[in-house]
């Protein structure tokens, strides 16, 4: 089977929200935060993941020129520089290409502008058209999305050039029907208030009411629609415990390792054989249950 193109696409600034790449405080010590892109590398250079993927190219959507996200990346900047910490540590190569050479920035600019304004629609089509301008040049056959903060509109529309071939990677389980469902920018922070007997029932206001206790959270690699995280589940896994104590950080590092890093890994494993190449019309959707992927050890998870 021919390697199927893959693109990444992130927000650098989510990223900088988590300390990728950088030691966190947890529980009374210190632990590295490696990013799912850095796992994804590894992956990609010691896995039979890397016999299905080639990784053709890394995008970003943050925008130099907007002051926010300056001051989000304030401690990392827009791209690596030397002696600088980053996402990723520095000079990190993935199947003998360095990673700092494929990436791309596709600023989504618009979102300068307010809310309400009324060239922002015509803001966000004309993002959404660079980024598939970027998407063709680097003749991607698969997106995957980690942590972009924009939600896609025309891009994964039924009948796009895309449709079906964005998924996303996110921090919660996103199936309707769980009782461990978490959906949204703010799912890990969610899981959090739901191990403390808590649900946010405004995110604005932070209001809260009593709920029952969920005490476990996990991680759904899924096809990206037009909505927030509802898209058709390819894989996911139910495998972080919460202790209500936890910090974010220490959750965010808890679940990348035990739901997140395992729920990317499978996913992608069981959507290869169904990639047709780009231009071509798609194959049938991975639905092969979960039980059919043979299980991986989970020290594939953790740093060497």
């Amino acid at each position: 089977m021919p390697q199927a193109k893959l693109v990444y696409i992130l927000s650098l600034r989510n990223a900088a929200a988590d300390r990728a790449g950088r030691p966190i405080d947890y529980r009374g010590g210190q632990r590295y935060m490696r990013s799912p892109l850095e796992y994804l590398a590894h992956a990609l250079d010691t896995t039979p993941l890397g016999d299905a993927y080639t990784l053709e190219g890394i995008v970003y959507d943050d925008d130099p020129q907007s002051p926010r996200d300056q001051a989000a990346l304030r401690d990392y900047g827009f791209r690596p520089e030397p002696g600088r910490p980053w996402i990723v540590p520095q000079g990190l190569t993935v199947q003998g290409r360095r990673l700092e050479d494929l990436l791309h920035a596709v600023p989504s600019a618009y979102r300068r502008l307010p809310l309400g304004a009324l060239q922002r629609p015509a803001g966000k089509q004309a993002f959404e058209d660079a980024l598939l301008s970027k998407l063709r040049e680097l003749r991607a056959d698969v997106v995957v999305l980690d942590g972009l903060l924009v939600i896609l509109d025309a891009l994964v529309r039924p009948g796009a050039p895309f449709h079906r071939r964005i998924v996303n990677i996110h921090p919660g389980i996103t199936r309707t029907e769980s009782p461990y469902r978490r959906r949204g920018a703010c799912a890990t922070l969610d899981a959090l208030h739901g191990a403390r007997g808590e649900r946010v029932t405004d995110w604005q206001r932070m209001a809260i009411e009593p709920a029952p206790t969920v005490s476990r959270t996990g991680a759904s690699l899924h096809y990206v629609d037009n909505g927030i995280d509802s898209g058709e589940v390819i894989y996911d896994v139910l495998g972080t415990a919460i202790e209500p104590g936890d910090t974010i950080l220490e959750l965010r590092w808890n679940n990348f390792r035990q739901s997140l890093f395992p729920a990317l890994h499978q996913g992608l494993m069981l959507l290869a054989p169904h990639i047709a190449p780009f231009g071509a019309t798609p194959g049938v959707s991975a639905r092969t249950p979960a039980a059919a992927v043979t299980a991986t050890t989970q020290e594939l998870y953790e740093i060497r």
